[in-house]
């Protein structure tokens, strides 16, 4: 039986991490192979395998959720917050579920099963995307992308998390090219494309900004670093210059919604960018009002407050309603975590990024993911979706592994 459950384990979780955006249509199904997986952990992990867990990036994760339960508890407030507790719980669960898994197969290198499970995953949402797209059209008569409802219908699920998984593909496929000719190659070529284009057609700008530090933090590693450095930062500086040129020539700042004016034109012009720009300004107001924080109000109270800030500072009765309606929270992981939580929680989210940051700095791979973690954690609360919490694992999964011996030496000759 313990031969047939350790045989059985991987794909379970594999598969978990195949299905995790039609969580939506089969939505039972995530929590049962998690179950299955927690279960099945005790026969199938060996003493030698939690060698893994020295890992640095595990023991902060570590750490700052033993200080959210344990500042909850104390403050009252636990059963209130247990529901974002619970998604850190997760992220930090599945890095050491993962654990048996890591030397299923020591010739296909650490963690590539994962990595093909990702790509395949990315591949079938945008499949089943294109699909409910194709559907939709055909019965509306009209054909739009970008931002049209089209596309946010059809999507199978938020835009956001959706450019983060194709991201992940992208970067995933990317770094697994050999220079050398690779029957493989022409495969992670295709889905690079695939994915690329499917981000335009959806236009999710955070996954294209994201890709675009990407590539200026590549320009950091390999030969000849010192030329690609400087062509990157000129490029760069061309960037920064060209949006202080918008920022100054745009027209003039349309009403926010709230009783102050957005400091930043281009937000007035994306729905996306306006509602965080409110949320944000409440999140400030919070802040100036209750001045420096160890403890913070807790993740139901700082929801709270964020409601209390909407129904006071937006003057648009409409967009009052919705933002009330919808309960936006601070759409910032490190906001959450000060208001929420106080400073030590956002300092131990700090040192967790900057500590992994030293620990795989001369590697590519895992310092594109720390970047991804950073750039989606400053515009959207990761641990407050159960989707966000799989992805962060994936990525404390990928510091983790750092990537072992094998697709080290690939990097190297890059």
């Amino acid at each position: 039986m313990r031969i047939l459950i350790a045989a059985i384990y991987p794909y379970v979780f594999l598969l978990l991490y195949l299905i995790i955006p039609f969580d939506s249509y089969i939505r039972a199904l995530p929590n049962i192979l998690l179950i299955i997986l927690v279960l099945a952990f005790p026969f199938t992990v060996k003493k030698a395998d939690f060698r893994n867990l020295k890992s640095l990036p595990v023991i902060l994760v570590c750490t700052l959720l033993v200080y959210l339960a344990f500042n909850s508890f104390f403050a009252g407030r636990f059963p209130e917050d247990f529901n974002i507790i619970k998604k850190v719980m997760i992220a930090l669960g599945m890095a050491i579920l993962y654990i048996p898994v890591l030397n299923l197969d020591p010739s296909s290198g650490h963690a590539e099963k994962i990595k093909r499970a990702i790509i395949f995953s990315s591949l079938a949402a945008i499949v089943f995307s294109i699909y409910n797209f194709v559907l939709i059209t055909d019965a509306t008569g009209s054909f739009a992308l970008g931002n049209s409802p089209q596309v946010v219908e059809s999507l199978l699920i938020d835009r956001l998390y959706l450019g983060l998984l194709s991201t992940f593909s992208i970067l995933i496929s990317f770094q697994s090219i050999k220079e050398k000719y690779h029957p493989n190659n022409n495969y992670h070529l295709a889905n690079i494309v695939i994915n690329l284009v499917f981000i335009l057609l959806i236009a999710s700008k955070l996954a294209g900004i994201s890709l675009f530090v990407l590539l200026f933090i590549y320009q950091f590693y390999g030969q000849r670093r010192i030329w690609k450095v400087f062509l990157a930062c000129i490029a760069l500086g061309a960037g920064i210059t060209l949006f202080f040129i918008m920022k100054n020539d745009g027209s003039e700042i349309k009403e926010s919604g709230m009783t102050t004016k957005s400091s930043l034109a281009f937000i007035e012009n994306s729905r996306t960018y306006e509602l965080r720009a409110v949320v944000w300004e409440c999140a400030t107001r919070i802040i100036e009002a209750e001045g420096f924080t160890w403890t913070g109000d807790g993740f139901e109270g700082t929801n709270q407050k964020l409601l209390s800030c909407y129904n006071t500072q937006i003057t648009d009765p409409h967009k009052r309603e919705e933002f009330i309606h919808k309960e936006y929270n601070t759409h910032n992981q490190f906001l959450d975590f000060y208001l929420s939580a106080g400073f030590i929680a956002l300092l131990l989210f700090v040192i967790f990024v900057a500590v992994s940051f030293l620990s795989v700095r001369k590697q590519f791979f895992p310092t594109a993911m720390l970047a991804l973690l950073v750039m989606y954690c400053l515009m959207e609360n990761m641990f407050h979706r159960q989707i966000g919490s799989y992805y962060i694992a994936f990525i404390l999964i990928m510091l983790m592994t750092k990537e072992m011996p094998r697709e080290n030496d690939n990097l190297k000759e890059i």
